[in-house]
């Protein structure tokens, strides 16, 4: 499956939707949409994950760049993660202390800082 990445703005923050698969052949891709809408000004982005099928450890490395892309350059990029696999992903990485990240967009929209990792069901 290949990667398709959607645009949209809720209370002024660009969100960007992520469905698919993140990885070799697509990571560059997203990587460079990220840090192109950095460049042209977006200082709030949300990068959705809910509809992300995959994602390897080049994927997470354009995750990575566009995060200090976007600390470079003062916006704030935060993730919106649900699925417990990712998020599993997420923590062995240790991302989870990289990454403000969310449970629904709503939530990363009301957030002024950085929040918690969204907890999960035991």
């Amino acid at each position: 499956m290949d990667l398709s990445l959607g645009e949209h703005i809720v209370d002024g923050r660009l969100v960007i939707e992520v469905r698919g698969e993140a990885d070799v052949h697509s990571a560059g891709h997203l990587r460079d949409r990220l840090t192109s809408r950095i460049d042209t000004g977006s200082k709030s982005l949300i990068l959705d994950l809910s509809q992300l099928g995959f994602i390897d450890s080049t994927g997470l490395g354009a995750l990575v760049a566009a995060r200090n892309h976007a600390e470079a350059h003062n916006a704030d990029l935060k993730l919106v993660c649900a699925s417990e696999r990712l998020l599993k992903l997420f923590r062995i990485t240790g991302l989870v202390e990289v990454f403000a990240i969310y449970g629904s967009v709503l939530q990363a929209v009301e957030a002024g800082t950085p929040g918690p990792l969204p907890s999960t069901a035991s």
